[in-house]
C-alpha cells in the first residue's frame, strides 16, 4: 500500500490542526483515511496499527513518501520487527509520481470531502475517524467504481490511451482471489448489509456536525 498524508492547515502552516493519513493500495484502490492530531510518529503509529487490523487482506507493503512521519525508527521497528516482515520502501525526493495513486486518493478521498478548511478543534479528529472507519471506507470501498489504466501508446504527439470497466475495489479484490472463504463471505454478508444510500445520507449528516465543532472555539 501507498501512503501519505494531508494537511487540513487552511492557509498557514503554523501552530497546531488536524491531518489525514491515507493508505491505498496499488492492486485494488481499496483506500483507508484515519486523522491524526499534528503528525506525531506515535500518533500516526496508532492510525497505521488500526488500519492494518481493519484491512481485508494481508500488509505485504509500505511504501510511503520522504515526511519524517513515516521515516523514523518506530515505524521501521513496527514492520520490520515480526514473524513476516512489511516491506518498507520510499519514494525518490521531488518525485510525486513514485506515489501517483495515493496521490489520487488524497483528492478523491480528503479534499473533496473536507476541502482546504482549516480543523484546529482537537475534538475534531475522533469525529472524522468515526465517519472515516465506518461510513466513508464502506461507501469509497464498495460502492464507487474506478478505472484502471490498461495500455498507452503514444501516437504523433499525442497519447492514445486505453482503460478497463470500472469496478470498486471491492470487485477488485474478489477477483485477485487471494482471500481466504472466510474473509470472502465476511466481505460478501457485509457488502449484502449495506445501502449506499443510507451510507450518504449518514456521511452528510456527520460532516455538518464536524464542520460545526470545527468552528466552535474550545473553551
Amino acid at each position: 500500500m501507498e501512503a501519505d498524508t494531508v494537511a487540513h492547515c487552511g492557509e498557514s502552516m503554523a501552530g497546531d490542526f488536524i491531518w489525514s493519513v491515507t493508505f491505498t493500495d496499488i492492486l485494488t484502490g481499496w483506500t483507508e483515511n484515519r486523522a491524526i492530531w499534528n503528525k506525531g510518529a506515535l500518533g500516526v503509529i496508532s492510525q497505521v496499527r488500526d488500519i492494518e487490523e481493519k484491512l481485508p487482506f494481508e500488509l505485504l507493503g509500505f511504501d510511503c513518501d520522504n515526511g519524517s512521519e513515516f521515516l523514523n525508527h518506530h515505524l521501521w521497528s513496527y514492520f520490520a520487527d515480526r514473524k513476516k516482515p512489511v516491506q518498507f520502501t520510499r519514494s525518490r525526493a521531488y518525485k510525486k509520481n513514485d506515489n501517483a495513486h495515493v496521490e489520487q486518493k488524497n483528492w478523491t478521498h480528503v479534499r473533496q470531502l473536507l476541502g482546504y478548511d482549516r480543523f484546529e478543534q482537537r475534538q475534531v479528529v475522533d469525529l472524522l475517524n468515526d465517519l472515516y472507519t465506518n461510513e466513508y471506507s464502506d461507501y469509497q470501498n464498495f460502492f464507487c467504481p474506478s478505472v484502471k489504466l490498461v495500455e498507452k501508446k503514444r501516437m504523433g504527439s499525442k497519447y492514445k490511451k486505453r482503460y478497463d470497466a470500472p469496478q470498486t475495489p471491492y470487485q477488485r479484490l474478489l477477483t485477485t482471489k487471494t482471500l481466504s472463504e472466510q474473509k470472502t463471505l465476511k466481505l460478501a454478508q457485509a457488502f449484502a448489509s449495506l445501502n449506499p444510500f443510507e451510507l450518504k445520507k449518514t456521511i452528510e449528516r456527520k460532516l455538518k456536525v464536524i464542520f460545526y465543532t470545527n468552528q466552535v472555539k474550545s473553551i
